[in-house]
């Protein structure tokens, strides 16, 4: 019997509907949420900003392939705590000028708390570093990336 292969490139599909002028209920799969603008800003807070929704889609990302490499690894990394702080140039968002690489710098600390050793923990971030599409989208951006793996 032939195994089945599949496709390597597939068709993500989101649809954003705007709410307000800072709200947009977005649709993923059967899931719907909010991208949303804090209140400092005119917004009603119903969710994440879209520059934060970017954030924790790196942080989901971290997670999903750190433990996909450390399972193919065979390391017990246990749960994540993903950290990530982020330099974030305000002028294009404020409509002040056009800016090529708006987030700056972004410095995400993984820390495993399972039995994995720190050079096996560090050979998972190598891992993730080869493989996590949103770490390579911000690398690729030219955004300043500084990961570390620690041990809780």
């Amino acid at each position: 019997m032939p195994s089945l292969r599949e496709k390597t490139v597939v068709k993500l599909r989101a649809k954003g509907q705007g709410i307000s002028h800072s709200r947009a209920d977005v649709s993923i799969r059967d899931l719907t949420f909010q991208i949303d603008e804090p209140e400092a800003r005119g917004g009603s807070n119903l969710g994440p900003a879209p520059t934060e929704a970017a954030l924790a889609a790196l942080a989901g990302c971290t997670n999903v392939i750190g433990h996909k490499c450390a399972s193919k690894l065979g390391a017990d990394i246990g749960h994540l705590t993903i950290e990530i702080t982020c330099e974030f140039d305000r002028r294009g968002v404020t409509l002040e000028e056009e800016i090529d690489v708006p987030f700056v710098a972004l410095r995400q600390v993984v820390t495993s708390d399972g039995s994995v050793s720190q050079e096996e923990l560090d050979r998972v971030g190598s891992e993730v570093a080869k493989y996590c599409p949103l770490s390579k989208l911000f690398e690729q951006s030219g955004t300043s990336m500084e990961t570390i793996w620690a041990k809780a």
